[in-house]
């Protein structure tokens, strides 16, 4: 379903003639035709599913995000523009991201799910938390916030 997604805002761009979004979305295709030949690699007769191309999404935020941090510290704030452009391009292929307020709500709630007692469970938390809430939430912020939780 978000494959065809990608496809559909591809041929809606080209049709547009927008530029930023034909190539943001063709880097994405890109980034996921190596995934399935990856898959394919490890015995995978399936492409990747919705989850696995939501996580390479998140990443491909993340990635951009330090990318801008970089280039305003280096003054080049016309490129930390376009990465921020395609930031809004890649996001919208995902679901809603949690507020600062639900990330806590949501691993005090998991904590209480899997009866965490203290730090030696952050592992189990973490693999809890990117399970329900995949692509939804800034893991760094979650671990942040659990370890907070759970000292």
């Amino acid at each position: 379903m978000l494959r065809q997604r990608l496809n559909d805002a591809l041929k809606a761009a080209m049709l547009s003639k927008d530029q930023r979004t034909v190539s943001t979305v063709r880097l994405i295709l890109a980034a996921l035709k190596d995934r399935d030949i990856a898959a394919r690699g490890r015995g995978a007769s399936e492409p990747v599913s919705d989850d696995e191309i939501m996580q390479m999404l998140s990443s491909m935020v993340k990635q951009r995000r330090e990318s801008i941090a970089m280039y305003e510290q280096g003054g080049r704030l016309e490129l930390a523009q376009q990465e921020q452009d395609e930031i809004a391009i890649i996001e919208a292929f995902l679901p809603r991201q949690l507020s600062d307020e639900e990330i806590a709500n949501a691993v005090a709630e998991t904590i209480s799910e899997i009866n965490a007692g203290g730090i030696k469970d952050m592992g189990r938390l973490m693999a809890a938390l990117r399970e329900r809430y995949a692509g939804q939430m800034d893991f760094a912020k979650a671990s942040a916030v659990a370890k907070q939780q759970l000292s």
